[in-house]
């Protein structure tokens, strides 16, 4: 019983971490682009 509930748990733990980090990966690839254009130029 507890090994299920500990499985559900780490389950929604990781498509929690997912979601939360997706947004933040997708701004740092922004942010990375556009230092890396700017230095590029100059």
């Amino acid at each position: 019983m507890f090994k299920a509930i500990a499985d559900v748990l780490r389950s929604i733990g990781s498509a929690i971490a997912t979601v939360v980090t997706l947004p933040f990966r997708a701004i740092a690839r922004l942010f990375g682009g556009a230092s890396d254009s700017a230095h590029g130029h100059h």
